[in-house]
């Protein structure tokens, strides 16, 4: 990743929400820095990464015209977080110089069952790979320690890091490796191939307080607050200046931003916090401040959540 550091605010300065999703994908920093299982920049041997320069240009005259991405992802009907994600990877892979984007969503199956899929198989000058994607947003916990990863759980409270780390491990990773890929690995002259993952998101910090970060975060990761529903008027009353309004779910990718006429209005917002219900699923909310340009760009994310969050036990 390290040779995308000088274009770390590059998705502030695109104009188009899905191309500034793409960059915010290619260029944001991953969540751990130690996870279990080695993690690859899915570009780190592309042109890209040696001329970091070439992928900024590509963004922005995509900026400028972006029907080949609305068309790509036009395709899919389906637009959970996670498959916009993978697909917006697949877009940028198939046409970084060389990188050779060989199988996405790859099927492996034994005697008609399916037995998983790898999310993607390329190859570059270091070899092929089968890379696992993960887009993840979790919230710590309310005391000071947040060093365990099962600490941190999901808004929907459905999902928890080391859960997901553990299935990373145990199942997708290890499965490009199983007796039964090596027929659809061979059909693709890609073997053998080096199974990584990369894993980006969002960690949010509990409102009031604070808690310490999962053992092998990256020092760098993205992050944001958390607060329950009844704490949500003392939040909004000590913040900053700027304007709150909540965040769609397809908009949670990169920071968000808007032009004047698209802010929300104070009655507006308003509104929202009327209709907002406590045990309401979460949502998450954006401060917007007015930027040089005239635009208004995200300073902070929140998660409001419900009073009773998280809204079942997760066992161990």
């Amino acid at each position: 990743m390290q040779a995308f550091e000088s274009l770390t605010e590059l998705p502030r300065q695109l104009r188009h929400p899905g191309v500034r999703d793409l960059a915010w994908v290619l260029l944001s920093p991953p969540l751990l820095s130690q996870p279990p299982w080695r993690q690859r920049h899915p570009l780190s041997a592309s042109g890209w990464a040696r001329q970091p320069e070439r992928l900024a240009d590509w963004l922005h005259r995509l900026d400028q015209h972006p029907e080949p991405l609305d068309q790509w992802l036009a395709q899919a009907s389906n637009r959970r977080l996670g498959l916009y994600y993978e697909r917006l990877w697949q877009f940028a892979l198939g046409q970084a110089p060389d990188v050779e984007l060989l199988a996405a969503n790859l099927p492996i199956r034994i005697a008609g069952q399916t037995l998983g899929e790898l999310d993607l198989l390329l190859r570059d000058a270091e070899g092929v790979h089968h890379l696992e994607l993960a887009i993840k947003l979790y919230l710590g916990p309310r005391h000071g320690d947040g060093g365990k990863s099962s600490e941190w759980i999901g808004p929907g409270s459905h999902d928890r890091l080391d859960r997901k780390l553990e299935h990373l491990s145990l199942h997708q990773l290890p499965l490009s490796s199983s007796p039964e890929s090596r027929q659809a690995l061979a059909q693709l002259d890609a073997q053998p191939a080096s199974a990584e993952l990369w894993l980006g998101g969002y960690l949010f910090y509990p409102w009031p307080g604070n808690c310490t970060a999962p053992l092998g975060a990256n020092p760098a990761h993205l992050r944001g607050r958390w607060l329950r529903h009844n704490e949500l008027e003392d939040f909004l009353g000590q913040t900053r200046d700027g304007s709150w309004q909540p965040l769609p779910r397809q908009s949670w990718l990169a920071p968000a931003a808007c032009e004047p006429n698209d802010l929300w209005t104070e009655e507006s917002f308003r509104q929202w916090r009327q209709q907002l219900q406590p045990d309401s699923p979460a949502r998450l909310l954006v401060r917007l401040a007015p930027d040089a340009d005239g635009r208004w760009r995200e300073a902070e994310r929140a998660f409001v959540v419900s009073d009773r969050w998280p809204l079942q036990p997760l066992d161990s």
